[in-house]
């Protein structure tokens, strides 16, 4: 399998490289050269089999020959035993025809745990292959950090660095981060907001020299790893509801879009997917695009669904790339609008593309708090807001056809918002093991300005890498 840049002038790479790249030299975006397309009948098959048999199924085609298939299998068992529920990503019916698929039952009570376990020991092996060390950087917005230390945290050949909005993010998602001991962690609050975060991690990337002086590598979406293992879920939740012989949809609570983009490469794969909602908060940069054909990112809002607090959805150029047919420098033209002008517009063929392939609705707070509340009457299930704003959307679809199951993914564990929680339904949610022993723990972490080259200096500062130059 051969990966090509979004914008067209990076070299192609192998998977492995692409791995330890994260993002492409021209600044764009890896994806495969091609979509792998599965039969109706393997499709069929994932319903016999456990999440980790899926999940190499769903895999080894992106991976190619750079890792051998029992070093693979190694991996993938040794990551999702790491997850408390048999089935790791478990479906619960909360209605007729409305499911709720839990992806919280990881180490971190995230979604993010999914792809993180699995991208750390592919990375550890890449670099133990190679007899090399990395400085992986990353930006979070609350899930991503926590995920990202958990899976990085003592490894020998990586240096783990993660910058998160200052104040910006819930207690308990701040303290899965910053009460890691392990001296190959490091995280930095930036005083400023996930986009800012997310530029700045953008900016080293296209710093090549920095980049090459410190062997730079990404855990965000932006490293395809993270999408090829998020695919996975969908595929299990689809067959165990009837696929393929039968349509699914999905409610997406969305921020950066490499979630529901791994639902748009399972489609492309061959899953009958009927619907992908993009479900939003304020931030409704992609709802907005969707209503008008522009793209104008605004100011942040905060809000108690902070993993949703994004103006600028990175994995959106994947996206657009599709929507382009793949014309690299349509996408070139597109991120050097949004560069110069601080927005783009679609043209006719992909606003038509992307409204027949997704639709997205936002909800605000109050209404996130009333779908925490009525569904805690009902169902006696405790959502977190960014489920429920997922929820509220999939539950109010006038236009769903209710002989298609509507499946909403749960991307958070209450227990990461226990305040917002307890201000609905009037006490704490039950609080997992994991969390216990981080509540009490010393934090570590450095309060930095939104300045290049005080971030750059950092890293120079306490990179293993460098230090070995």
């Amino acid at each position: 399998m051969k990966y090509v840049s979004t914008r067209g002038t990076a070299p192609e790479l192998e998977f492995e490289d692409v791995l330890l790249a994260g993002l492409a030299e021209d600044g764009g975006l890896y994806v495969p050269e091609n979509w792998p397309k599965l039969s109706q009948d393997t499709i069929k098959a994932f319903a016999s089999k456990p999440y980790t048999e899926v999940a190499f199924d769903i895999m080894v085609p992106f991976i190619g020959s750079d890792l051998d298939e029992a070093t693979f299998r190694e991996v993938i068992e040794e990551a999702y035993a790491s997850f408390e529920h048999p089935a790791v990503a478990p479906l619960k019916q909360l209605d007729t025809n409305q499911w709720i698929l839990e992806l919280f039952h990881g180490p971190t009570l995230a979604f993010k745990d999914f792809a993180m376990q699995v991208l750390a020991r592919l990375m550890d092996i890449a670099l133990q292959k190679r007899n090399q060390r990395a400085t992986v950087i990353g930006a979070t917005s609350g899930d991503t950090g926590g995920a990202a230390i958990e899976a990085f945290r003592g490894r020998e050949a990586i240096d783990i660095f993660i910058l998160h909005p200052d104040g910006r993010v819930s207690d308990v998602q701040r303290k899965q981060m910053t009460t890691a001991t392990e001296k190959n962690v490091h995280n930095i609050a930036l005083q400023g907001t996930f986009d800012d975060c997310q530029a700045l991690v953008k900016a080293l990337f296209n710093d090549l020299e920095f980049r090459q002086q410190v062997s730079l590598a990404g855990v965000n979406s932006i490293n395809w790893g993270r999408i090829m293992a998020q695919i996975v879920y969908y595929f299990t939740s689809a067959v165990a509801l009837g696929a393929p012989h039968r349509r699914v949809s999905y409610s997406v609570p969305t921020g950066n879009f490499g979630d529901i983009f791994a639902g748009f490469v399972a489609r492309k794969m061959g899953l009958p997917i009927n619907k992908l909602i993009i479900a939003t908060n304020v931030n409704d940069i992609l709802a907005r695009t969707l209503e008008t054909g522009h793209y104008q990112p605004q100011g942040v809002v905060a809000t108690q669904s902070p993993s949703m607090d994004i103006q600028v959805s990175s994995n959106f150029e994947r996206l657009l790339f599709e929507l382009s047919n793949r014309e690299a420098p349509r996408v070139c033209a597109l991120m050097d609008s949004l560069k110069e002008n601080r927005a783009f517009s679609l043209n006719e063929s992909e606003l038509g593309q992307f409204r027949q392939g997704f639709s997205a609705e936002r909800v605000l707070e109050n209404a996130m708090k009333n779908t925490i509340g009525e569904v805690y009457k009902t169902a006696e299930y405790i959502l977190d807001p960014h489920t429920a704003i997922g929820f509220a959307i999939a539950n109010n679809d006038e236009q769903h056809n209710n002989d298609i199951p509507m499946i909403t993914l749960a991307t958070a564990h209450p227990a990461k918002f226990p305040q917002t929680v307890k201000d609905v339904i009037g006490q704490d949610p039950p609080r997992p093991k994991q969390l216990s022993a981080r509540f009490d723990a010393q934090e570590r972490y450095d309060v930095l300005p939104n300045d290049f080259a005080i971030i750059k200096a950092h890293l120079l500062e306490h990179s293993a890498v460098n230090k070995q130059i």
